[in-house]
């Protein structure tokens, strides 16, 4: 096997070397997980849910210990860390529920019976970006165990420590063997794999919009089940009836959380016309409040990117001569650090504000009316997340349902774990968390009884 050095990105220093699965060492672990799920799938479901809970009990006790981990390994803050960490115990008490309201219905027929159950798939292969290591991962294992399914993780090759901690408390929590699998590995060794061997049923992606396309093309050969969350370009509409002082106090956190690598980061930012002076003095204020620090530090908002090759692909996007509005403040020094940067774009077509560049960068633009702010909101491949301002909640609420994203925050309300996630048009399909993304996990068995004969 080879290795890959992890380096912390806040200081550019090595961590520690992973081991990463060969072609062999990923068939066996996706063999073994398909003998581990035909009793698996048997285990019945109160002792199954016992089982998550106590699994969730056994990551609430290490929240820390994870969460230090997180900001070593991907230059998280610890407020961000701890948070994705208690959101994997989370995610997983909520799905604890599931195993024993798995129910199916009767439907009407005629003189018989016709009943539904929900079957798991079988071997579920979850492919976990580097941006929200804990937390991905989550959405993906948690339900897909709960369904009765089981799962061979890949975390990125950048960012694996969290992942391969939490398949070693599964295990201390009294999974089965091979139920839960963490292998690290490249994407195309371990990732492929999984597209291409048969007994992997399902694949859960969280990526780029182009991996995501490959995998979809592989999968369509075994017509294998796929659920895909990628790119974004996800547009913030600040209207002159808002609250202006909460939406500029508010942006900041909207792109600049996790250092911008967030597919859902608002990295476009659109204003109405008649506020944007009054807007951009405002939003240059809380800017330059946002504290860019060691992410160990307990008041540090943002941390640096996650490795030299995202802070050079960053640095490709605002060269020398670009419109910068203004910028926040980062720390000298060696690490992989970029101050907030916010431009003004004045044509829609420019590439800061039509590429998802996955750093501290928003473009901001200004628009006309209502109509106006639509039609530039959706004037993009993506459809993922989305942010609207306003006093009158009719209009946010109109302006939102006309908006072509998957989910939509209105003045500033926080992300629901219980709601569905996922994308329209090129961010993606299928929809992760609540019950929605239980029923990604499940087939659906209809049985028909022959009714009964009428006697002579």
């Amino acid at each position: 096997m080879s290795t890959f050095t992890i380096i912390n990105p806040s200081t550019a220093t090595p961590v520690k070397d992973v081991a990463l699965a060969d072609l062999a060492a990923t068939d066996l672990a996706i063999d073994k997980a398909a003998r581990a799920f035909e009793s698996w799938k048997k285990v019945a479901p109160g002792d199954r849910a016992k089982l998550l809970r106590k699994f969730a009990a056994v990551i609430d006790s290490h929240i820390e210990e994870l969460a230090q981990l997180e900001v070593l390994n991907s230059g998280h803050t610890i407020g961000n860390a701890r948070w994705e960490a208690g959101n994997v115990r989370d995610v997983l008490n909520y799905y604890s529920a599931a195993p024993e309201r798995l129910f199916g219905k009767q439907i009407p027929v005629t003189n018989g019976i016709d009943i539904t159950f929900k079957e798991p798939l079988g071997v579920i292969g979850v492919i976990v970006p580097w941006n929200f290591p804990m937390p991905i991962a989550g959405w993906g294992f948690a339900p897909a165990l709960a369904a009765g399914n089981t799962v061979v993780l890949k975390p990125a090759e950048l960012t694996p420590l969290t992942a391969i901690r939490i398949g070693e408390l599964a295990l201390e929590a009294g999974l089965p063997a091979d139920v839960f699998t963490v292998i690290a590995g490249k994407g195309s060794v371990v990732g492929e794999r999984f597209v291409t061997n048969p007994k992997v049923r399902k694949i859960v992606f969280t990526g780029s919009t182009e991996v995501g396309k490959k995998i979809m093309r592989g999968c369509a050969d075994q017509v294998k089940r796929l659920t895909l969350e990628l790119g974004g370009k996800s547009a913030n509409v600040i209207f002159a009836d808002s609250d202006i002082e909460k939406a500029a106090a508010g942006a900041p956190g909207a792109v600049f959380d996790n250092a911008g690598q967030d597919c859902c980061a608002r990295s476009r930012l659109l204003v109405e016309k008649s506020v944007y002076e009054k807007f951009m003095s405002l939003f240059e204020s809380a800017v330059k409040k946002f504290k860019v620090e060691d992410p160990k530090n307990e008041s540090a908002e943002m941390g640096p990117l996650v490795s030299a090759q995202q802070l050079a692909r960053v640095k490709e996007y605002v060269p020398e001569n670009s419109k910068v509005a203004f910028q926040g403040s980062k720390p000298e020094g060696p690490g992989y650090w970029f101050a907030p940067t916010v431009l003004e774009v004045n044509d829609v077509n420019d590439r800061t504000y039509r590429e998802e560049i996955f750093g501290p960068v928003v473009s901001v633009i200004t628009f006309k009316d209502e109509e106006d702010a639509i039609r530039i909101a959706n004037d993009t491949i993506y459809g993922l997340g989305g942010g609207v301002w306003s006093r009158d909640e009719a209009h946010a609420v109109r302006v939102a349902r006309r908006i072509r994203t998957g989910q939509v925050d209105i003045n500033g309300a926080p992300f629901n774990m219980n709601a569905p996630f996922g994308g329209f048009k090129q961010s993606g399909h299928g929809r992760e968390n609540g019950k929605y993304g239980l029923d990604e996990f499940l087939e659906y068995k209809a049985l028909q009884f022959k009714p009964e004969e009428k006697k002579a």
